[in-house]
């Protein structure tokens, strides 16, 4: 494997943790609301897509869409009916919650489509390599590499640009002043909820073919969310794509340079970081 090749995997890697992770961006840092169960309505996704194209026979690109929309639905739901009245507790009393719906939602999983592993029957045009400038390209990487950077960039100008972005910023830096120029605080959170739960669900589909599908999904990855997360500030989305990419590059390259160490890279890279900037690459202090 050439140092090309680790680059570009590594950069894929990055930019799917981003997806997977950017959601939990979102709420953590925008709405200062700790969901660990954020792995979960990814998990919720991917199997969504898994159904769509392994047993109905839809297209890989019609059931993204409907990845998405499934887990923003989930989302919506349970932000109406459970989340909402949690977003004035403690952060404690959030972990607790969110961590008992990650163990609900294993042993949902693990009931209704079984314990074995699932991976994604990707379209002919996705699949084997193409050559550029000599180096092995895998196709299903170079498309993750495209949607996840337009989508990165349309996440950005939506908050930064668009009405509906400033009026999140005001509804979690001053709640009632916000309530008080007009905002529907509430709808807003919950749009914004349903949305980064939406963004975790496209990102489970589309790691469903690399990562795999299983009921200790939601399990096996929080921690990868929450280290994208803390290294890149929780306070923009910028921070958490560029954490992605350095923890992306470093698990392929730690992962190939040093088998036996490999999962140390990441961490070693996060205590490094967390040590220099403790509130993360972008972070600052909490408003709320």
């Amino acid at each position: 494997m050439t140092l090309l090749t680790i680059l570009f995997d590594g950069v894929a890697y990055g930019m799917l943790l981003f997806v997977l992770a950017c959601g939990l961006a979102v709420t953590l840092g925008l709405m200062n609301f700790v969901n660990l169960a954020h792995g979960a309505f990814a998990m919720a996704g991917g199997y969504v897509c898994a159904v769509l194209v392994n047993r109905a026979g839809w297209p890989f690109f019609a059931a993204l869409p409907l990845a998405f929309l499934a887990s923003a639905a989930i989302g919506a739901v349970l932000e109406r009916l459970l989340y909402r009245h949690l977003y004035t507790r403690s952060h404690l009393d959030q972990v607790l919650f969110s961590v008992g719906l990650v163990f609900m939602s294993v042993a949902a999983v693990d009931y209704i489509m079984g314990s074995s592993r699932v991976f994604m029957q990707l379209p002919e045009a996705l699949q084997g390599q193409i050559d550029l400038f000599g180096v092995g390209i895998g196709r299903y990487r170079l498309m993750i590499i495209v949607i996840c950077g337009l989508l990165t960039i349309g996440l950005q100008l939506t908050l930064a640009k668009t009405r509906f972005g400033s009026r999140l910023r005001a509804a979690v830096d001053d709640p009632r002043v916000a309530s008080g120029l007009g905002i529907n605080v509430p709808q807003v959170f919950a749009l914004t909820f349903a949305f980064g739960c939406g963004l975790a669900g496209f990102g489970g589909a589309l790691s469903a073919e690399i990562l795999g599908l299983d009921p200790y999904f939601p399990l096996k990855f929080m921690i990868y969310f929450l280290i994208v997360v803390t290294v890149g500030g929780s306070s923009s989305i910028t921070g958490p794509f560029l954490a992605s990419l350095l923890l992306g590059i470093g698990d392929v390259a730690g992962k190939y340079y040093l088998p036996k160490l490999g999962p140390f890279v990441i961490y070693t890279i996060m205590i490094v970081i967390l040590i220099w900037r403790p509130n993360g690459l972008f972070g600052r202090t909490a408003a709320r």
